[in-house]
């Protein structure tokens, strides 16, 4: 770590000595762009591949400039994305994962334009694809996707953000269903800057630091230029007992006034805990010291404090043994562990990340230019997250000799008697071997998790011009791994030590915390037998993108009445890699035996699920055309069509892993007079299913379920007075495997839109845009699952008719179990051991919405600058057709053959349902007079439905809506000794408003707001 370290200051000092002599060499006072008008003719606006064409006007584009990047204050690409309201909720983010190496952990955010979910939306850097990130997680289809990391973006050399929000499979190929996201760079530049920003979270420990600067310098008599890019960021971490909302997952007192309140589901504390349950051999019945039974009819018993009823017999220092598992539903709910009130946890890591890009070209005649990129992304966080735990599906023995085991043998190898052995036990003088049902290490402490995230970039190409054609050619190879690394248990090394007869053995039988059951451990085993089972697992990620192209364009191919004809075609060669190397003790080639059973277990990693290594490829060769047709121009004099505008454009692609797939686009704008247009569009999109999705052979994942028949038997015995109150909740293992035959998912898309220039209203008051676009995507063969959550619905539905899922597969009841239903009426029913699932293209579904835009700029006044961006957009129509199973699955429900507190997943309206607002809105206003600029920012979420959290009638936690409002002061020394510097002091989040209330661990919903108030930050920025 300390090499890693020395590295990151190495790295920051050669970007900062190379941007001040950078700077130090430019011969302005501030960085100007060096490109003359002449190539600015030459941009391509994202939605089009012709230079020089304004067929981008038919099309929905949003730009982000830096005035406005400024005002949203954003220091990374997840802070950036997360202000616009096209924008859906952001699943990669820094509070999933936990423990779990499934989730993308680490510095990391993804995009997700639409709502449509991670995948659906291209993003694109200087008008060329980005390398995925290597780290997948499951969607709310339940099937792995990955995004490109929304934080690998250099924001601190952002010239802007063009967001496309239209279907674009034709132009730029899978991927542009919701639409297009380019990052375009600062290229061009004479001069340079260089920043330093330091802000926190008000009442939090949370603090940052960037240092951040722009260079750029001109060379061979201003025929070439380069210019660098750097920010390096320094982030302390967010702790869980810095805010009340994540300082415990007991989440009842922050529900108390509503509804909801004294509701058991809202205790979110683990049920897995230092105060474990075990078992001996259901062969042997029950363990009973002098006639007291220890164990019930099937060997099951745990430990708990003796203040807490039901003792069967002391082991001494304040803990005893009772009969049966823990009641962590009932009397024994204090024995439930709160992390996040022991460690504390990290709600958002600690991070250092360094981001360098830079760009340049020579023209090596008037016709032929060199140009280049290169950029490098380094990311790592450290965070605190709860520790080891057991999973159902894996079971491990403690041998009778075992030397803490209070029913193990009666002698020691040494022959002296053993003292921890409990007295008149009717078992053999051998003694019983104990299996390890549900137990956290808690004295191990918190599992430490540590993530390193890196992107490189390499772009060469050559562009010129033949004839009236302008043609382009480039290289492109970009790669980005991840390494994942955090503490755990080798099963193996515990089974050894677990067999030990001394005192460094490791004693699973002390119990936790006398004085707070529920807090951290304070009975930890000795520190040989630790050290002895941790380890560190790792996890690895590559992901690679290798491309080639060649593109030509020219704005006046023919020429016909209404004007020049625009074209454009290309080719393109690309090949897409994606590796997911499990650490050697998760993928199968470090296995364990259970020593007493002789069970052979492919995981050695305790409480991990095994899953092997994952690789996948594809080569991917394409071809498209575009035209942008004028049918009318205003020479014309055609009555109320002063301009119309037509672009058509198709695309090939071939892929070597599932065939081919072409698709068309047409756009169109319609110019009624001067200063009010009609746009639409129609197109046909298509997403490829990624390689993990095509290539795992097995993927293992843990999520915590409700086993609604256990629900059942709680609410027929009156134990519970609806599901609401159900705690049979715990973490159920779905064995899910990929589709080499999966399908690519298609879409259409159209959209219908206007925009107003109000030409009536006199220059002095500014120039004002209004836009609003209604638009839908139909999408068909999505990728997902039934679900383990769905699987176990199915289960309660057919058990109460008489059979079962065959998918879900259930451990044999135990004498608990059988206890559970008693009088119910119902069949006993084991815990699930793990859920069968495959990927499959499912039902389609419909996503309908309107965005409306407002502008207006007022420049050089008597009273200064002004500039104001109203952006919203209204999700009008969400919903997933059901597969025949989930639809049969609602309609049992709605006839009330399974209880209306079920949560069905995978089909309905789902509008307003956890991640899916139904209005976003985000405005921003600048002002500028003489050296001062003020600038302001606000955005709106509206309120949803919290789907984990349902009362008896079915209906669902409302999560408020939230207003936040972000404020900057900058003043620019203009002359003296100050000149070119400047001074900002800015909050994000002004009013300090917190998350709304959310049933998660974490009490807020992290894919939507920030966890944190207002956040202060002050800079100084010097320019050369």
């Amino acid at each position: 770590m300390r090499n890693r370290r020395a590295c990151f200051r190495q790295v920051l000092l050669a970007s900062s000595v190379l941007g001040l002599s950078l700077a130090q060499t430019a011969h302005a006072q501030d960085e100007t762009e060096a490109s003359d008008s002449a190539k600015a003719s030459e941009i391509v606006v994202v939605g089009s591949q012709i230079k020089g064409a304004k067929v981008n006007e038919a099309l929905p584009v949003t730009v982000v400039d830096r005035a406005q990047i400024d005002a949203v204050g954003a220091v990374s690409g997840d802070e950036l994305f997360r202000s616009i309201p096209q924008m859906g909720d952001v699943s990669f983010n820094s509070t999933n994962g936990g423990t779990s190496s499934n989730f993308a952990r680490g510095d990391v955010g993804s995009v997700n334009l639409r709502n449509l979910g991670v995948g659906n939306t291209l993003v694109l850097l200087n008008g060329r694809r980005v390398v995925q990130h290597p780290g997948s997680q499951a969607d709310g289809n339940l099937v792995p996707v990955i995004t490109y990391n929304s934080n690998a973006i250099p924001v601190a050399g952002l010239e802007r953000l063009e967001v496309l929000r239209d279907g674009a499979a034709a132009i730029y190929g899978t991927d542009a269903v919701a639409g297009v996201v380019n990052t375009v760079l600062r290229s061009d530049i004479e001069g340079g800057h260089v920043e330093v920003q330091y802000g926190g979270a008000e009442g939090t420990g949370l603090r940052e630091l960037q240092v951040s600067g722009l260079a750029g310098h001109n060379f061979a008599e201003n025929r070439g230029n380069f210019t660098l890019s750097f920010s390096y960021t320094d982030r302390s971490a967010l702790d869980s007992t810095d805010q009340d909302f994540t300082a415990s997952a007991d989440k009842r007192p922050l529900f108390e006034g509503t509804r909801f309140e004294g509701a058991t589901s809202l205790d979110r504390r683990s049920t897995l805990s230092p105060w474990g349950d075990f078992q001996t051999p259901a062969s042997f019945g029950t363990v009973r010291a002098n006639g007291t039974a220890l164990t019930n009819a099937s060997g099951q018993f745990h430990i708990q404090p003796t203040t807490n009823a039901g003792c069967q017999i002391g082991l001494g220092n304040g803990i005893c043994v009772d009969d049966g598992n823990r009641a962590t539903g009932a009397a024994d709910r204090n024995l439930r562990s709160d992390g996040q009130a022991n460690y504390p946890l990290s709600v958002i890591p600690s991070l250092k990340r360094i981001n360098l890009f830079t760009t340049a070209h020579y023209d090596l005649t008037d016709d032929l230019t060199l140009f280049g990129e290169a950029g490098y992304y380094l990311a790592q966080t450290e965070s605190v997250q709860d520790s080891v735990f057991s999973i159902g599906s894996i079971k491990m023995t403690i041998p009778a000799s075992n030397y803490w085991n209070p029913i193990g043998a009666a002698t020691l190898p040494d022959g002296t008697a053993n003292p921890n052995r409990i007295a008149g036990l009717n078992i053999p003088a051998a003694g019983l071997p104990v299996t390890i049902s549900n137990y956290r290490f808690g004295d191990l402490g918190p599992t430490r998790v540590k993530v390193e995230n890196q992107q490189t970039r390499f772009l060469l190409g050559l562009r010129g011009t033949f004839g009236k054609f302008n043609w382009e050619t480039a290289g492109l190879y970009s790669e980005a791994t991840v390494v994942d690394r955090q503490t755990g248990v080798s099963a193996t090394a515990l089974q050894a030590n677990l067999a030990l007869s001394t005192p460094d053995a490791y004693n699973p039988f002390n119990g936790g915390n006398l004085a707070n059951p529920s807090g951290v451990d304070t009975t930890p085993s000795n520190q040989a037998a630790l050290d002895a089972i941790s380890v560190v697992a790792k996890r690895r990620g590559k992901t690679t993108l290798a491309l080639g192209d060649f593109k030509i364009s020219t704005p006046d191919l023919v020429t016909l009445p209404g004007g020049d004809v625009g074209f454009a075609a290309g080719v393109e060669l690309r090949r897409d890699t994606q590796l997911d190397d499990r650490d050697s003790r998760v993928d199968g080639t470090i296995t364990w035996t259970d020593t007493v059973t002789g069970t052979v277990q492919p995981s050695d990693l305790f409480g991990v699920s095994p899953t092997p290594d994952t690789f996948g490829a594809r080569t991917v060769g394409s071809a498209y055309a575009e035209l942008a047709i004028p049918l009318v121009s205003p020479e014309m004099n055609v009555p109320l069509v002063r301009k119309l505008e037509v672009q058509v454009a198709g695309r090939y692609e071939h892929y070597s892993d599932f065939g081919s797939i072409a698709k068309p686009k047409v756009a169109a704008a319609w110019d009624v007079v001067d200063g009010i247009r009609l746009r639409g569009s129609w197109a046909q999109g298509f997403r490829a299913p990624n390689l993990e999705q095509m290539n795992a052979s097995l993927v293992t994942r843990g999520n915590t379920r409700t086993d609604y028949v256990r629900c059942e038997a709680d609410l027929q015995a009156g134990r519970i007075a609806s599901f609401s109150n159900c705690s049979q909740s715990y973490v159920a293992t779905a064995q899910r495997s990929g589709n080499p035959d999966l399908k690519p998912e298609t879409s259409t898309n159209w959209s219908l839109g206007a925009v107003l220039e109000p030409r009536f209203i006199p220059s002095r008051f500014g120039d004002f845009t209004f836009t609003v676009d209604y638009w839908q995507i139909k999408q068909k063969g999505i990728v997902g699952l039934f679900g383990e959550g769905n699987a176990l619905i199915l289960d309660y539905l057919l058990r109460q008719q008489g059979s079962s899922n065959p998918n879900v597969v259930r451990l044999a009841p135990t004498a608990d179990d059988v206890a559970l239903v008693a009088g119910t009426g119902l069949a006993p029913v084991g815990v699930v051991q793990y859920v069968k699932d495959q990927y499959v293209n499912l039902q389609p579904q419909t996503v309908r919405g309107l965005d409306m835009t407002f502008a207006w700029q007022l420049r050089d006044t008597s009273v200064g600058s002004f500039a104001l961006n109203v952006n919203a957009a209204r999700l009008l129509k969400y919903y997933r057709a059901p597969s025949p199973e989930i639809a049969a699955l609602l309609e049992a429900r709605d006839a009330g053959q399974i209880n209306a507190g079920t949560a069905i997943t995978g089909g309905g309206d789902l509008i307003r349902q956890d991640g899916l607002p139904k209005w976003r809105v985000s405005g921003s206003l600048t002002w500028s007079l003489g050296g001062l600029t003020v600038g302001a920012f606000s955005q709106y979420i509206s309120s949803v439905e919290d789907t984990g959290l349902t009362d008896a009638d079915g209906n669902n936690w409302i999560v408020k809506g939230q207003v936040t409002a972000n404020l900057y002061l900058q003043y620019a020394f203009r002359d003296g000794t100050l000149e070119g510097t400047s001074f900002r002091i800015g909050a994000r989040n002004v009013t300090n408003e917190k998350p709304p209330l959310d049933s998660g661990s974490y009490g807020y919903n992290g894919a939507l707001y920030q966890p944190y108030g207002r956040y202060w930050y002050a800079s100084v920025r010097k320019s050369f």
